[in-house]
């Protein structure tokens, strides 16, 4: 093995894609080994690899972490991205919550009948600019570049993950949102996320309809 973190999944966004956001933010260099069977997962699943029986797994300094929510926090914790006290873990830990919430209802809508697709992304469009979006306005309103602490931290790697998801559907979602529309631009500038975003790297592209079928065989 190389040294580098292992990521197991399928070749896809998915639970993983924050994983690859937050190591590429902080210059890690990781290999993948994707599911293209549902025999590779079954595979996994019968080593003993999977301790929940599920992907996303990283094999990481000598373990095999499952569950995105704790592989993230070992990530961050271990490149400092994860505030410099408790108190500032709380807030990032709050703020990433609420991100996620909003990645689950933005992913649902692939799997919404399709005479329900419209109504159903009209209802998390609507929530993105209620609900969500304008926490992280009030947020950066406070003068700082950065959502806790002034340094860059997991919140802010997935904040703009999920400003640039949302923008996939909703290109002038930030129009009301300009403290949202700097931290986008200053973000997206930090050299290793800026490598992160350029074409041919390990960031996956939008999920196509076509391979939801493929995906579904594996995991179901």
């Amino acid at each position: 093995m190389s040294g580098k973190p292992r990521l197991h999944y399928v070749n896809a966004r998915g639970r993983m894609e924050p994983i690859r956001w937050l190591l590429a933010a902080a210059g890690v260099e990781f290999e993948e080994a994707f599911l293209e069977t549902k025999d590779d997962l079954k595979k996994l699943q019968t080593n003993g690899d999977l301790l929940f029986q599920q992907v996303p797994m990283v094999e990481i300094d000598g373990m095999k972490m499952v569950q995105t929510r704790a592989i993230l926090s070992y990530i961050a914790g271990k490149y400092n991205l994860y505030g410099k006290d408790l108190k500032e873990r709380a807030l990032i830990d709050m703020y990433v919550e609420g991100l996620a919430d909003l990645n689950e209802l933005i992913t649902s809508n692939f799997f919404q009948p399709a005479d329900k697709k419209e109504e159903h992304l009209a209802t998390v469009m609507d929530k993105a600019t209620t609900r969500y979006f304008p926490v992280y306005e009030k947020v950066r309103g406070h003068g700082q570049d950065f959502l806790v602490g002034n340094k860059l931290s997991r919140a802010d790697v997935q904040l703009l993950e999920i400003i640039l998801l949302v923008e996939e559907s909703k290109p002038d979602i930030l129009a009301k949102f300009p403290l949202l529309q700097s931290f986008k631009a200053k973000t997206s500038n930090i050299p290793n996320i800026k490598k992160f975003l350029q074409p041919g790297s390990q960031r996956k592209l939008p999920i196509q309809e076509k391979d939801i079928p493929r995906l579904m065989q594996i995991f179901h």
